[in-house]
């Protein structure tokens, strides 16, 4: 793969399809997010939420980088010393989450398009995260960056679509900031950059503070552009969308375009996938990382893949209390767990390790 593909692009596409998920793919994230603010108010939110996220994830890369750390283990040890285990609690119950939000999306979609049994969204993402992960890091990577390009053009179709079919005067003319989108912008940044960490196994081709900087700001564009859209879109139907469980395809069922309709859905199960499996692969790098320094071998394939296969089956028990909830007290909670363990250490220690600390300028690169 090109250098400048896996300095630059690759991390922000990893991280984007590991931050998409179900929530954010069917909408229902950039609803209760931003859409509920005012279009005024999401768009501000939206703007918030990729500052912070771009900060946040030029300073990891570079700490992972200067320290090469490369798996969320070392890397939380590097900000946290032996209270490293704190960020991997909310971490893993973070990723438990998002694949509960992912196995609910996939059973509503199935058994509204299909007529089939909610359980079987969840067995259908459970045999594609498992292959995925089964076949390890290089497979993830690749896949997930060449899937965020697909899922860009699907989307901006979309856009496109909803904007041509349906007339969004009327909301435009309310394109206004209701009071709480910069305490909300702050809160979807805080539990996404949670994705770096668990992502930092895409960044290790990057070996100087500005491809790490320069990375950090393109992976935020990369991230938070899908969402803008789609808070864009919600303008045709707003504000009833703001109630809708899944948005993106509620609408696309009113447009009633066959081809586009079947293109996201092919999009998004594969983005379940996806987000599925480079989440749990963060863990498995974890697994290996701590494997390496103790016995000096990692994991095989098998091992991988009953990983991956036993977390998501405890994220399709949790999925069963619905994609609403789990959104809107789950993400809303777990966010500011990321702000004390992991952007707070990262904005005070890690910044000092970087640039004030005696010997910080070795290997800082230009």
């Amino acid at each position: 793969m090109n250098r400048f593909i896996r300095v630059y692009l690759l991390p922000g596409a990893v991280m984007q399809s590991v931050m998409i998920g179900g929530a954010y793919a069917t909408g229902r994230e950039i609803a209760e997010f931003f859409t509920q603010y005012g279009m005024g108010g999401g768009t501000l939110g939206l703007a918030v939420a990729a500052v912070c996220i771009a900060l946040v994830f030029a300073l990891s890369l570079d700490v992972a980088r200067r320290f090469q750390v490369f798996d969320y283990r070392r890397f939380a040890r590097v900000l946290l010393g032996r209270a490293w285990f704190l960020y991997e609690i909310v971490a893993i119950t973070l990723i438990l989450l998002v694949v509960a939000v992912i196995a609910a999306a996939s059973g509503r979609i199935l058994a509204d398009e299909f007529g089939l049994p909610v359980t079987l969204g969840g067995a259908a993402m459970l045999v594609g995260v498992v292959a995925l992960v089964f076949f390890g890091r290089s497979w993830v990577t690749t896949i997930l960056a060449f899937w965020s390009i697909l899922l860009y053009v699907v989307f901006l179709s979309y856009l496109v679509s909803a904007f041509v079919w349906f007339d969004p005067t009327d909301a435009a003319r309310e394109f206004v900031a209701r009071d709480g989108w910069l305490l909300s912008g702050l809160q979807y940044a805080f539990y996404n950059v949670s994705a770096i960490p668990v992502v930092l196994y895409s960044a290790m081709a990057i070996e100087t503070r500005r491809e790490a900087i320069t990375a950090g700001i393109v992976g935020a564009l990369i991230a938070v552009l899908p969402a803008l859209m789609l808070h864009l879109s919600f303008a045709v139907d707003y504000p009833g969308i703001v109630g809708s469980e899944l948005p993106v395809y509620d609408l696309l069922a009113r447009l009633d375009l066959g081809l586009l309709k079947f293109c996201y859905l092919l999009v998004i199960f594969g983005t379940f996938i996806e987000t599925g499996a480079g989440s749990i692969q963060g863990i498995v790098e974890r697994i290996e990382g701590a494997l390496f320094e103790k016995r000096g071998t990692g994991l095989g394939r098998r091992e991988h893949a009953l990983i991956a296969a036993g977390i998501v089956l405890a994220a399709i028990a949790l999925s069963l209390v619905g994609i609403i909830a789990l959104v809107a007290e789950g993400y809303g909670a777990i966010a500011w767990g990321f702000l004390l363990f992991y952007i707070t250490p990262l904005l005070t220690v890690g910044v000092y390790r970087l640039y004030l600390a005696p010997g910080s300028g070795q290997g800082a690169g230009p």
